[in-house]
């Protein structure tokens, strides 16, 4: 039996809640997750101190840099998988700080659409160009050749999964502020 929760101490993550006798599924899953975790709490912490700014606006800007004619708010929603309502508050903030600029769609007047300005497309790409390197920085202990395996078999797990269907993807996880 694993030991309990308060035992394992500030390195405990999902995985080390786990036996042999597990199945193997549930203790991969728990490892990709443990690994996530990893990847992620040093990301956030640079890029609040060096940006101000969380990843999910980094998320967001992203998606609005791959589509320069702008996303409508609905498909930023499901693409982040987030509420339409986290969607709404961060555009705000990104509107009232000149990154983001909404715009009314002409063929379907509920619509809005979102696009970086220039001064967002900007400020996106000095955070993408560091948040590379801190990507490469991280995941620089595994050698490329496992790097490649490792993408390889991710992309097999990725084909065997169902996707979510959009009802789902819609109510995932709250932005953080």
């Amino acid at each position: 039996m694993p030991a309990p929760a308060h035992e394992l101490g500030a390195d405990a993550d999902h995985e080390t809640r786990t036996r042999e006798e597990d199945h193997l599924a549930l203790r991969l899953w728990l490892r990709l997750l443990s690994c996530t975790n990893r990847i992620e709490a040093p990301l956030r912490g640079r890029m609040r101190e060096r940006f101000g700014g969380s990843l999910p606006r980094f998320d967001l800007m992203a998606q609005l840099d791959r589509h320069p004619r702008g996303l409508k708010m609905r498909d930023l929603s499901e693409r982040l998988m987030v509420t339409g309502g986290n969607v709404t508050g961060l555009t705000d903030r990104l509107v009232s700080e000149g990154l983001v600029e909404r715009h009314d769609d002409a063929q379907d007047r509920r619509s809005i659409t979102v696009r970086l300005t220039a001064e967002g497309h900007r400020q996106f790409r000095a955070m993408a160009a560091e948040h590379e390197g801190w990507i490469v920085e991280l995941l620089g202990g595994i050698r490329p050749a496992d790097q490649a395996q490792l993408f390889a078999l991710l992309g097999q797990l990725k084909k065997a999964l169902p996707s979510p269907p959009a009802r789902l993807r819609r109510r995932a996880r709250p932005v953080p502020r």
